[in-house]
């Protein structure tokens, strides 16, 4: 894409494409802080960065949206389409989605790829116990007192990737050293 679309970078800063970074986990797994945490190192490294964070879209991009599995395709599908826009205008864009189907992902990668759009694959890999002691939203417990139907990892299903860009362990190291690593991957990848 042209130049004249990029506004955050510096004139004559050496331009590094944009990218879309999915990080794809179960509920309260850490992608939204992992996210946050490198789009923080990202920034004061000079890049231009957005998070789109998929509780955030679904109270306004997606609300007209359930939780179905068609419904969660068309969540998926329509997130991937904003993440595509912004990379390509060379914005790196972290997207802490669930996205639990492998299909959907492939999907989102298919339209980077064909675009010639980078676009990365970051499994934050927290086991669904640890999920549900943390539980940021309550979720596993509503679940538990039968409140609460199709949670992610429960009794709804989440296909992890197979084989990622990255995998982090999320419940075997700091926020700030999931971060770390997050970032030093765009960086060997050249988008960072």
């Amino acid at each position: 894409m042209a130049d004249d679309h990029v506004t955050d970078r510096a004139p004559g800063a050496p331009r590094t494409p944009g990218a879309t970074v999915w990080l794809t986990g179960l509920p309260s797994a850490g992608k939204s802080t992992i996210a946050r945490g490198a789009a923080a190192a990202l920034r004061s490294a000079g890049r231009p960065v957005h998070v789109l964070d998929g509780d955030e879209l679904r109270a306004h991009l997606t609300a007209d949206l359930g939780f179905s599995r068609r419904d969660r395709d068309t969540n998926v599908g329509r997130v991937g389409y904003v993440a595509h826009l912004l990379a390509s205008h060379g914005v790196t864009v972290l997207v802490p989605v669930i996205a639990p189907y492998a299909d959907a992902r492939r999907a989102v990668r298919e339209r980077h790829a064909a675009a010639g759009v980078p676009y990365v694959e970051v499994h934050v890999a927290t086991p669904v116990e640890v999920c549900a002691t943390r539980d940021v939203k309550g979720l596993y417990a509503r679940q538990a007192r039968g409140e609460l139907s199709g949670l992610t990892g429960v009794d709804d299903p989440y296909e992890p990737p197979a084989a990622p860009d990255l995998r982090l362990p999320a419940h075997e190291q700091s926020r700030a050293e999931s971060a770390r690593a997050l970032v030093a991957l765009l960086r060997e990848k050249g988008l960072a």
